[in-house]
């Protein structure tokens, strides 16, 4: 269902060239919120603010489950959006709200199911979510038959490309994510490559695009290879057959792509000799670890996330947010930058279309991207003032990606490549901006 996505990028090591065509990117390093104050509202709406009145933005999000350590800087992105539209006037004078509803993960669908009838009955402008593709394959139908507008931050299947008109994302297909690691593990010298990959459309997904990067370079998938059956089933807790049989493949390199499976996966490999800095890993688990394993079992390992890495200053509000909004700071910021992105474009797409209702959000969501081109602006009261002169814009937020395209995908986007420390925490490394073609 997807277009074919092409990464035009370089994976380069410090001082060296690479063979490929173009090159290196870094992300962008500029503020992209209204203010760097510490003083933030928790904007949650009541029950009578409705896309009739206000900007009501809802969420399906993971509050519980194998994608819960996304959850916090999700909700952060989120409701620092809100509180940045309120600070700025709100929308056209109605003020924005947040209503964040627990998505749970893929192993127990009823959870999604249940909030996402919650959000329709609450009549939102527009929701943010799920972080999980399967989730959102879930309850995208019943968004879109009820004309609501969704917006995924963290989606990346492959399937969901042009699914809906009223379905957009904020990170990039897998296809783009795929691409830059599979090239990763070919410049780092590796040929013969093994996956440990759950079935799931994520998962499975993200595979195929990194088997076909791979073999594109010369290389071969040794185990978990697309159409062999090795897949396991997602919330599995024990893995010494799917170890043990990856090794006797006698791989160069280990692709782990999995969720909160992640934490018996690791222990295994090392028990069973596996050296992990040959181990590699994609957003869904390319995590803080630094209370899980015991020192230095990931040290050396690498793994990708979509998404430039914001500046200091945007984290910081991200966190402040979270003190003020959860009650702590936060300790991971993936796909924060694309939360609050998704949140803000909503509001300019309201402001673009005059009114709050979710329609009016679809039909003018791309537009504010950039996909009519226009001129740039970086925070929203840039961005407004704009538009009340009546130009069309091109909303550059810290997620760094490029306008929303046909599929309504992102037509570029940042993937950052990160290496794990001997505390077994992820640092970023490198950027590299890849784009997809409609």
């Amino acid at each position: 269902m997807a277009g074919t996505a092409v990464l035009s990028v370089a994976l380069t090591a410090c001082g060296s060239d690479s063979s490929n065509n173009a090159s290196d990117k870094t992300s962008p390093s500029s503020s992209s919120s209204d203010s760097s104050s510490g003083s933030f509202t928790n904007d949650k709406c009541s029950g009578s603010q409705t896309s009739a009145n206000a900007l009501h933005v809802g969420g399906i999000l993971p509050l519980t489950g194998n994608l819960a350590f996304l959850g916090p800087p999700e909700v952060a992105g989120v409701g620092l959006a809100v509180s940045d539209i309120n600070a700025a006037g709100g929308v056209g004078g109605a003020k924005a709200c947040h209503d964040i509803q627990d998505s749970g993960d893929s192993t127990d669908m009823s959870v999604s199911t249940s909030s996402a009838g919650t959000l329709v009955a609450n009549k939102p402008s527009v929701v943010i979510g799920a972080a999980s593709s399967s989730v959102s394959l879930n309850v995208v139908d019943t968004f879109a038959s009820n004309k609501i507008t969704e917006v995924s931050p963290a989606n990346t299947a492959v399937d969901l490309s042009g699914y809906s008109p009223y379905y957009f994302r904020t990170a990039p297909p897998d296809t783009i994510q795929g691409n830059a690691l599979g090239t990763l593990i070919s410049t780092d010298g590796y040929q013969k490559v093994a996956f440990i990959v759950f079935n799931d459309t994520y998962g499975t997904g993200l595979r195929n695009a990194v088997q076909q990067t791979i073999e594109a370079a010369n290389g071969e998938c040794v185990y978990g290879c697309k159409g062999q059956g090795d897949e396991f089933p997602a919330g599995q807790t024990t893995f010494s057959s799917e170890v043990s049989a990856a090794l006797a493949a006698k791989p160069d390199a280990i692709v782990v792509l999995a969720f909160d499976e992640t934490k018996q996966i690791v222990p295994e490999l090392a028990s069973q000799g596996w050296d992990m800095k040959k181990t590699y890993f994609s957003d869904g688990n390319t995590a803080d670890y630094s209370s899980t394993f015991q020192k230095g079992t990931l040290e050396g390992a690498q793994g990708t996330i979509p998404g430039a890495d914001p500046d200091q200053t945007f984290k910081d509000r991200l966190s402040g947010w979270a003190e003020v909004g959860e009650g702590k700071p936060l300790t991971d910021y993936a796909y924060g930058a694309e939360s609050y992105d998704a949140t803000i474009l909503a509001a300019l797409a309201a402001v673009k279309g005059g009114a709050t209702d979710s329609q009016t959000i679809q039909q003018n969501y791309a537009a504010v991207s950039g996909a009519t081109g226009g001129t740039e602006c970086k925070t929203y009261s840039d961005c407004v003032a704009l538009l009340k002169d009546g130009k069309e814009i091109r909303y550059a937020g810290p997620s760094g990606i490029g306008p929303i395209n046909d599929k309504n995908d992102p037509s570029s986007a940042f993937i950052g490549i990160y290496t794990f420390n001997a505390d077994n925490k992820n640092e970023l490394s490198n950027s590299v901006e890849g784009s997809s073609s409609n």
